[in-house]
C-alpha cells in the first residue's frame, strides 16, 4: 500500500469499524471525493512517503476495541482539524467534513480520555507533594488493578467453559 492511499484506508477503517457505512456505495462516494482531496494536496508528491505513515502506525499497537475507539476518535479530530483551513467551496471538502463530523458525533469522548494520559505523563514525580498525593492513593490503585485482572480472568474462563470444541 502506498503512502498516498494511507488516508483512505484510514478513513474507511474508521468509518467501518464504527458501523458508519455497511452501505458500500457511500464509501466508493468517499473514495472519489478523497482521489479529489489528494489531487487538491498533491498527495502524491515524492516526500509523501518520508518518515512512513501517520496515522496507520499509530493503530497497529491499539489493540482492544476500546482502545481503537479512543485512538481513532483522536485521529478523526485531526482529520477535522486539518479540514478548519480548507476549502469549504469544495464539494468534495464538504462532504468529507461533513461525514468526519456525523463520526465524530458518533464517538465517545476520547479527547478526555487523552487528556488524562497527558496530564499523567506530564506529573513530576519527582515533586514531594505529588509522591504524597501518590503514596495515599497507591492502595486504591492496586486494588483497581486487581479488579480489573480478576474480571479479565472470570471472562475468559467463562468463556472457555462455554466452548465445547
Amino acid at each position: 500500500m502506498t503512502c498516498q492511499t494511507y488516508s483512505l484506508f484510514v478513513l474507511s477503517v474508521i468509518m467501518i469499524y464504527f458501523g458508519r457505512f455497511g452501505n458500500s456505495s457511500i464509501l466508493t462516494e468517499l473514495q472519489h471525493d478523497i482521489d479529489q482531496l489528494k489531487a487538491d494536496f498533491n498527495s502524491s508528491h515524492s516526500d509523501v512517503a518520508d518518515g512512513g505513515p501517520i496515522f496507520t502506525e499509530k493503530l497497529i499497537n491499539w489493540t482492544e476495541r476500546n482502545e481503537k475507539r479512543i485512538i481513532l476518535s483522536q485521529i478523526v479530530s485531526m482529520y477535522l482539524k486539518m479540514f478548519e483551513n480548507t476549502d469549504k467551496s469544495k464539494a468534495h471538502i464538504r462532504h468529507i467534513s461533513e461525514e468526519l463530523w456525523t463520526l465524530k458525533n458518533s464517538l465517545p469522548d476520547g479527547v478526555k480520555k487523552m487528556k488524562d494520559l497527558m496530564d499523567l505523563a506530564n506529573l513530576q514525580m519527582s515533586d514531594l507533594k505529588i509522591q504524597r498525593k501518590a503514596v495515599n492513593e497507591l492502595f486504591s490503585v492496586l486494588q483497581k488493578l486487581v479488579e480489573t485482572s480478576t474480571s479479565l480472568k472470570r471472562k475468559r474462563s467463562q468463556s472457555q467453559r462455554k466452548c465445547k470444541c
